[in-house]
């Protein structure tokens, strides 16, 4: 990992919303990689969101940002505290000068990118990562054509685009219209070699667990019904590790018990992934949405057994090897026959099959890669904009 020889180094600025899920992962290991390589680093995010967790991580890495973290008030749907975030981030942005303003995610690329529409001779480069966002939402409603005005507009204010995933730069193309026209670059994921360590079940006390927020897209809903689907035609009552959090917490829960399955679940809130997977055999991933999630990418790494939905970037993490065993979304039946057939798999099929997996992904998905990839992309955007 390393930048081009010779370059003075870059003052970044990382703008996006919610301090949680893959997305911040991404931003994170960004950031930690961008100071390794001699770069002045900083965040501006959302001081609602992200919980302890966030805190902690922020105290951790915040003496290693020259340009520190800053947090303001934001809301995940358009609102007056809009107004006041935008201000802060343009505040924010005129105090520290940075080379890159690097947006993250709908509302990083909003408030990182409506300033830059009335600052064409702007001394600094604007880059935009989707990370899904607003091309997650189904094409044809009121609320996607909306976002999609918004990101044609925003175009014209984006220097470069650093897509996580062959499948959002496809959803550009397909929802705006044509290719970026300016510069754009697919920067997969990438993760690091210690996460390739296989996870040891040896105390695993959960036939199932889900990681990730609780929200509708995330399809955790499906994975509740297929479970009902279970007990009541096949008498099979898998065990069950729900970790995570989000709007849909108590909705959830109480769903667990509607349908009779409350006893074989657990929920727990955010922590680290690895410490969840060794809890249980199989990770189940039922989500409706995703763009290039990490949960994925870490899970296949690590040899966790896996069942997952054929959504957004997935296919791309698991390869046209291994394609075929991704099922439909928001089908309970069939994820309830997948349920049952990994859960009868005799555990060396199971574990060689995973393993195999992971070959693929510590073939595909660097995390030194994905640094230098990005640090090029700003090089170039820099070039053109004649910022030395």
């Amino acid at each position: 990992m390393a930048d081009a020889p010779g370059l003075r180094p870059l003052r970044i600025l990382h703008v996006f919303r919610a301090p949680l899920g893959g997305l911040f992962r991404h931003v994170l290991d960004l950031a930690r990689g961008q100071v390794e390589c001699g770069h002045q680093v900083g965040i501006f995010c959302d001081s609602n969101t992200g919980s302890a967790r966030a805190d902690q991580v922020f105290a951790e890495l915040g003496p290693d940002l020259a340009l520190g973290v800053t947090r303001v008030p934001m809301s995940r749907y358009p609102s007056l505290t809009d107004a006041k975030a935008q201000m802060a981030a343009i505040s924010t942005r005129g105090r520290l000068s940075p080379d890159v303003v690097h947006a993250h995610g709908s509302k990083g690329g909003v408030y990182a990118r409506l300033p830059a529409l009335v600052s064409p001779q702007r001394r600094y480069i604007t880059a935009y990562t989707p990370h899904g966002g607003s091309f997650n939402y189904k094409p044809g409603g009121t609320e996607h054509r909306i976002y999609m005005s918004v990101e044609r507009l925003l175009e014209r204010a984006t220097d470069m685009f650093c897509f996580e995933s062959a499948f959002i730069a496809g959803r550009f193309e397909a929802y705006i219209g044509h290719k970026p026209r300016s510069d754009y670059r697919i920067v997969l994921n990438g993760i690091s070699e210690a996460e390739f360590a296989p996870i040891d079940h040896a105390k695993a006390t959960f036939d199932l667990v889900y990681l990730g927020e609780l929200r509708s897209a995330k399809g955790v809903d499906t994975l509740i019904d297929a479970l009902a689907l279970l007990k009541r035609r096949d008498g099979i009552e898998p065990r069950i590790l729900i970790v995570g959090s989000g709007p849909d917490e108590a909705v959830l829960r109480q769903m667990t018990f509607d349908r009779g399955v409350g006893s074989q679940c657990v929920f727990e809130p955010p922590g680290p992934i690895r410490a969840a997977l060794a809890q249980a055999h199989v990770m189940v991933i039922p989500s409706r949405a995703e763009s290039l999630p990490y949960v994925i990418l870490e899970a296949a790494a690590a040899a966790q057994p896996l069942i997952s939905t054929n959504v957004g970037g997935i296919r791309e993490i698991y390869g046209p090897d291994h394609a075929n065993r991704l099922i439909p979304a928001d089908d309970p039946a069939i994820l309830a026959g997948s349920i049952r057939s990994i859960l009868a798999m005799p555990e060396a099929e199971r574990r060689a099959q995973a393993t195999d997996l992971a070959k693929h992904v510590r073939q595909n998905f660097c995390l030194n890669a994905m640094i230098d990839g990005v640090l090029a992309a700003y090089r170039v955007a820099l070039a053109r904009r004649g910022i030395g």
